[in-house]
């Protein structure tokens, strides 16, 4: 009986999960400099060196997220329209989570950003210098905009 109600209970949480919880969506900016650097941050709470970016919030369109996280992460304004690189899925973070990447080429920085409780360290990185543990998704959206690698579907 004790089976029944725990497979039950499993079945209904499966179904209440699968209608309640929507599509996560995430979008992340792939900063270029004029010297073809690379901007990259060192989050605290996870390993390796990313694209800054993070959670679309309720209500924002996918560009006013990014101007915001790129602000909130490297002190980077955006001065021109981004690019829409694509959408990938990203099944590190749930079965159901996407991410925008978009490439940032008109931009300006007032300061290096100081480290705080989210970004441990940031700076721009030439391609050819890229920090040993950047993340394998970073890798793979750099070598497609910059070395002509074919464009997955997931991050």
């Amino acid at each position: 009986m004790r089976d029944a109600i725990e497979s039950a209970t499993r079945r209904g949480m499966h179904v209440y999960w699968r209608f309640a919880r929507g599509l996560t969506l995430g979008v992340r900016g792939l900063v270029i400099d004029d010297e073809r650097g690379i901007f990259l941050v060192q989050h605290t709470y996870v390993r390796g060196w990313h694209l800054p970016g993070g959670g679309v919030e309720p209500g924002e369109t996918l560009l006013t997220a990014l101007a915001r996280e790129l602000s909130e992460e490297g002190n980077l304004e955006l001065t021109g329209p981004p690019q829409l690189h694509g959408m990938f899925f990203n099944a590190r973070i749930s079965r159901r989570d996407h991410v925008a990447c978009f490439i940032v080429r008109s931009f300006v920085q007032s300061a290096p950003p100081p480290p705080n409780r989210e970004i441990a360290a940031s700076g721009f990185f030439a391609l050819d210098d890229l920090p040993g543990d950047t993340g394998a998704g970073t890798r793979a959206r750099i070598a497609e905009v910059l070395l002509g690698a074919p464009v997955s579907e997931r991050w």
